[in-house]
């Protein structure tokens, strides 16, 4: 269940922070939800991951769309040398899900480990 809240917690608050706020405040989005809602490290990995690889990913998708690919295909070429608007897209929701992801690793270290009491 924490997996899920946090899950949509980082898509939604992303999503409002680059409205009004630079590209990178995904990172501080989820860095501030793996430090409020506690799970394993490796867990807010994935779950800052998956959040912004589907917002990032939705999001371009939804932009290329609407113009018909017409601007993916160009800078495809540009800077994946290839003419895929699908790559580009993809390559967008890996470097948003990328910082996001360790910036979630990075506040579930905030968290002190539980101490297990000796027998």
């Amino acid at each position: 269940m924490k997996f899920i809240i946090s899950l949509i917690l980082t898509a939604l608050l992303s999503f409002v922070a680059c409205i009004f706020l630079p590209w990178w405040s995904i990172a501080i989005a989820a860095f501030i939800v793996a430090a409020f809602v506690p799970q394993k490290p490796f867990v807010s990995f994935i779950t800052g991951f998956i959040a912004l690889f589907l917002l990032w990913g939705t999001i371009a998708l939804v932009i290329s769309n609407n113009n018909n690919d017409l601007l993916a295909h160009k800078v495809s070429v540009i800077i994946l040398k290839i003419d895929s608007p699908v790559t580009l897209i993809i390559a967008t929701a890996f470097i948003g899900a990328l910082v996001a992801s360790f910036a979630a690793l990075a506040g579930s270290y905030l968290h002190k480990p539980k101490q297990q009491q000796a027998a």
